[in-house]
């Protein structure tokens, strides 16, 4: 079988690693059990996790044992990776009303199932009830003020303030660590690669305590050929939950990417063969890119929500990218009839279904003939809406080329 370094290799997976023959070699011996933590901040998983979630069942795939840690007590404390000021602070309610939820996703992913399956924990249970004396002398004094300051995650704080709360993080990622090398033996971390500096501080940890070596794994981020975060839009994250973005929504996010960066996204985002994947994007160009394109859509949104959802969101891009009609599996938003009163403009249907961040995108829009109502071309920001536009109550949003909306009266 072949290692599956190799494979995360060639998909372009891997940032960094602790020791890359070391690394190659543990996963080539035999079953690692390894694990990825994610601090439940916000009610479901988003675009960016799923790349962590594509290595965990790779890597499952390949014998291995994940362990899916939610950070119940470290979102308590708030990650500042990337973080340019103090993230929110929330409940512990809320805590562990989101880490529920990351429990039902990561069961649609992984095998839970038998006795070598993926394992599932949260930290609040040790982290929670630790003393806090005891703690610092069982862990803080392995670590250097000085060298912490020299991490990228604190470093890039110093100029707007770090906070001590904030501070206490690595501490508690390296203790996490630690805990599950002692209660399933996971050898080997893995993250995105801004958590670079807290993952090594883990392996750093283990050896200091228990003479032990464990290793560090770091993965690209999700981002553009061009450098940026990918998984954002003008209503918000792109996120895994069918009810924050809809399967429609899901597939038509894949379905109008950059065309730079569709093989990036065949290679971390789904199963294809690489061969497969070269075979379709290198040089590919006009039809055969949005050939591509509807393959990637297909294949990301039948992982994450379904083989039925990906078919009924493809039929559905289909009809409107062919003939313009509505279709029942468009983005939809729900107006008050009672808003349609003198006054009520374009600007703010196109408001109220969040197609356009501000007055002046949508003025910007229109004068660029960007907007479409009903398959016709709006001339005017100030044009009216009225009952008279929504044939049997529903209306039709076009935004530039690929992105339809659906607009009923109530």
């Amino acid at each position: 079988m072949e290692n599956v370094f190799d494979l995360l290799s060639e998909r372009g997976f891997i940032e960094q690693s602790t020791n890359e023959e070391e690394v190659r070699e543990l996963l080539g011996r035999g079953p690692v059990t390894f694990y990825i933590g994610f601090d439940p901040t916000a009610d479901s998983l988003h675009v960016g996790h799923f790349i962590q979630v594509m290595v965990m069942m790779h890597m499952q795939r390949a014998g291995h044992r994940p362990i899916a840690l939610i950070g119940g007590g470290t979102t308590m404390v708030g990650d500042p990776s990337g973080r340019t000021d103090l993230r929110q602070m929330l409940t512990q309610d809320e805590i562990a009303r989101n880490g529920e939820k990351f429990k039902k996703t990561f069961s649609r992913f992984l095998r839970f199932d038998d006795r070598d399956g993926a394992i599932m924990v949260n930290n609040a249970d040790w982290l929670l009830p630790l003393n806090y004396i005891d703690f610092l002398r069982e862990v803080g004094r392995y670590f250097s003020v000085n060298r912490m300051l020299t991490a990228e995650c604190y470093k890039s704080r110093l100029e707007q303030g770090l906070t001590f709360l904030e501070f206490n993080y690595m501490l508690m990622q390296s203790y996490d660590f630690l805990e599950l090398y002692r209660r399933y033996g996971a050898l080997l971390q893995l993250g995105g690669n801004d958590q670079w500096s807290n993952i090594l501080a883990g392996a750093d940890l283990i050896r200091r305590v228990e003479g032990a070596e464990a290793h560090a794994l770091t993965f690209k981020l999700l981002t553009t050929a061009a450098g940026k975060k990918m998984g954002k839009t003008e209503s918000g994250a792109v996120w895994l939950d069918a009810e924050k973005t809809s399967p429609y929504e899901f597939y038509q996010y894949w379905r109008n990417i950059d065309d730079a960066d569709v093989a990036n996204c065949l290679a971390l985002l789904t199963f294809i063969p690489m061969e497969q994947v070269r075979a379709m994007t290198d040089m590919a160009g006009g039809a055969d890119i949005n050939r591509a394109k509807e393959k990637l859509a297909y294949e990301v949104t039948k992982l994450v929500h379904s083989e039925e959802e990906a078919v009924k969101s493809q039929n559905a891009a289909r009809a409107l990218f062919g003939g313009g009609g509505i279709t029942d599996d468009m983005p939809t938003t729900l107006i008050e009839r009672a808003a349609l009163k003198p006054g009520f403009t374009i600007i703010d249907l196109l408001t109220a279904c969040q197609l356009i961040a501000s007055n002046s995108d949508g003025r910007r829009l229109i004068k660029d003939g960007g907007i479409y109502l009903n398959n016709e071309r709006v001339a005017s920001h100030d044009q009216p809406v009225s009952d008279a536009d929504f044939a049997d109550g529903q209306a039709l949003l076009r935004k530039g080329k690929k992105i339809y909306h659906k607009a009923i009266l109530r």
